[in-house]
């Protein structure tokens, strides 16, 4: 699917998502709904298993939102804008396959508050900064940038990375977590597919890959004794999948499994 403001393309059952708003891929409203429809297409792909979401171009994964817009429409809307894309982020977040973002350059202000909403953020060498600089607004980060980025680094250091406006290389931004990895720049988002096809069948059980996203993504928000319930039950799920039979056949014949994600 190719869209105004949002690219789709798959490669094996990796679908790769570009967003593509030069320079900078900041997103509006019109964005947002593309994206939308794109997570929404992804999760009902039965053949697709890692989302990789990008920016298009070298310089930016995405600069946040479009700063001219916020400023031409009025209070309520820019509330129901904020709503409408932490829903969609909502939704990235627990869609229950893994989701990988490529950070190709600059992630900044919303565009770090959309890669926290993946599972695994990969960044291409020298390739940017990294930080959510919304003080210098006058605002805060508002879509689910207070809470995500509290969550990776601590209440503490949150904190101060944010009154400060802190923005950092993302070498440093790998020892605090916010980054899992650093690939080289040369074919980065190459190497970015070609980690997400590890994920996919039959390299591992994608339905399995799933089910461990959402126990812990759901188990987050819940008491302990609930979360272990959840997991119990999604573990039950995948006792009755044709790759746990795979699984536990191929390590009693002391095989590798061939998993299909079913």
């Amino acid at each position: 699917m190719t869209g105004a403001l949002v690219n789709t393309r798959k490669d094996g059952g990796v679908t790769i998502v570009e967003m593509n708003d030069p320079p900078a891929n900041t997103y509006t409203h019109e964005m947002m709904i593309e994206l939308d429809k794109a997570i929404l297409e992804f999760r009902m792909d039965d053949e697709a298993h890692v989302m990789l979401l990008t920016g298009h171009g070298e310089k930016f994964f995405s600069a946040g939102a479009n700063i001219k817009m916020l400023s031409d429409v009025t209070p309520t809307f820019k509330y129901y804008f904020c709503l409408h894309a932490n829903e969609t982020l909502n939704r990235l977040e627990h869609t229950p396959k893994l989701t990988i973002a490529a950070l190709n350059g600059h992630t900044v202000g919303g565009g770090l508050e959309i890669a926290m909403a993946c599972d695994l953020r990969i960044a291409k060498k020298g390739g940017g900064k990294i930080g959510l600089p919304e003080i210098t607004l006058g605002v805060l980060p508002g879509t689910g940038g207070t809470q995500r980025l509290s969550r990776i680094v601590g209440k503490s250091k949150a904190i101060e990375m944010m009154i400060s406006g802190q923005n950092m290389e993302f070498e440093e931004a790998m020892k605090l977590g916010i980054v899992n990895s650093v690939y080289e720049n040369d074919g980065f988002l190459d190497r970015v597919v070609a980690y997400g096809k590890q994920y996919c069948p039959p390299n591992k059980a994608s339905k399995a890959v799933g089910r461990i996203k959402r126990s812990v993504q759901s188990g987050w928000e819940i008491p302990f004794e609930s979360a272990l319930t959840l997991e119990r039950e999604l573990q039950q799920q995948l006792f009755q999948s044709d790759d746990a039979k795979e699984g536990l056949n191929a390590y009693i014949q002391k095989r590798t499994p061939r998993f299909k994600g079913a």
